[in-house]
Formats: structure tokens, sequence, C-alpha cells
């Protein structure tokens, strides 16, 4: 397992705080604005207001915050960090999620969640890999944030095959009764925890199930979005 470096991650240029990972020039550079939809952060004329896409057919969550676009360098770590067994990118990366965050919270486009829900893996997978993204990244920023994260809060109850490979029919049919709630979230505001949004399918179905256990909104926040 690789250990943080004393170097930025993007540009190896040495770092003042080697806990952020990243330098202030590479992190401004990963979240240079681009106006986006607050509901599903695809590319939009405003980025406080719905677009046409989500005017047509609202998702199920009122906001979806993404730290960047599926585009590298963003995704070259991405995969390093999930592939390649990089743990260590996980608060780096929450890091840009956390700023994501922080600024979207100042103009005024959500409110502090009270639970991070992680996007759960199923054991089988999890225990191949040897962790789940996603709860790793939802682990640091409860630690920043005024916020709960409890790994376990959501089982995966099948495996599944791998989302990406599957287009938008076949990866909501294959998330259908997938997810199983495994604590109370009635009256909750609840932001769900991913490492890429594609088509959202994986997180609708979350979205789904924590409607259903009575959550009093949703946010979708993720590292990368995918256009």
């Amino acid at each position: 397992m690789l250990t943080i470096s004393a170097q930025c991650w993007l540009c190896r240029m040495p770092l003042a705080l080697i806990s952020h990972g990243m330098c202030s020039r590479c992190t401004s550079a990963l979240l240079s604005e681009r106006p986006c939809c607050p509901r599903c952060a695809l590319p939009a004329l405003s980025g406080r207001q719905a677009c046409g896409r989500c005017l047509q057919k609202m998702p199920p969550w009122s906001s979806l915050l993404a730290a960047g676009a599926y585009l590298p360098p963003l995704s070259t770590f991405v995969q390093q960090f999930k592939f390649n067994h990089t743990p260590a990118l996980a608060k780096p990366l929450a890091r840009l999620m956390l700023l994501r965050a922080l600024a979207a919270r100042r103009a005024g486009l959500i409110r502090y969640p009270d639970v991070l829900v992680s996007v759960p893996l199923h054991r089988g997978r999890q225990w191949r890999r040897g962790f789940n993204q996603s709860a790793l990244l939802a682990e640091s920023l409860a630690h920043w944030l005024p916020c709960t994260h409890h790994p376990g809060q959501l089982i995966r109850t099948q495996p599944a095959r791998i989302q990406h490979r599957l287009n938008a029919r076949q990866r909501a049919r294959n998330l259908k009764n997938a997810f199983r709630l495994e604590f109370p979230v009635e009256g909750c505001h609840i932001a769900i925890v991913d490492d890429i949004v594609t088509t959202g399918s994986t997180v609708s179905e979350i979205a789904r199930v924590l409607k259903q256990g009575g959550a009093a909104s949703l946010q979708v926040w993720c590292l990368c979005r995918t256009l």
C-alpha cells in the first residue's frame, strides 16, 4: 500500500501540508468552476436552476454535487484509487468533495446533511478489493463535517454484474431490490456518497430505499460525474 507522498500527487511539487495530498494550485485547477445543473451536475447554462432534462424528469434527490467531471487527471486518480489498491488517495480526493460542498453551502445551494450514506459493495467484491472506496470518502467527510457515517448502514444484498459494462436500462434492472437499509432514517437529511455517478441508476435505487424509510431530504455527493 502506498503512503501519502510529501509531493503533490499531480504536479509532484513539495507540499506545505502533506495530509492535503495536492497543492493549492492543482486543487484550484481540479475544482475550476463550470456551469452545471444543481440537480444532476451535468453541463447547463445556469448553475442555480434545474436543467431541461431535470425539469422533464426530476431525479429523486434535491441536489447532486460532483468535485469534477470524469476526465483526466481526476479520472486517472479515481482509477488508481479503486483498481490499483491506493487507499492513500482517499483523503486527498475526499478533500476535493469537501471543498465543493463548502462552496455550494456558501452559495446557498445545499444544507449540510445529518448522515452520510456510502454506496455499499457486495461483501465478495469488497473482500477482493480490500476496501470500499465510497466508504473511505464518506469516512473522511464525516470527520470534517457535522454529520455521521457508519459503514453497514446500507447493505448490498446480492452480487451483481459490473455496472460500467451495462447500458442505462441494464443498470436499472441490475440494481432492482439490491439494497437493504440497516438503520432508521425517518426525518434524517441524508447525502449519498459515491465515487462516480454515470447514469445515476445506483444512487436512484438507493434514494428509493431511503425515501421508503422516511428520509426527510436526499442529496448525492460524488467525486466524479460522467458527461
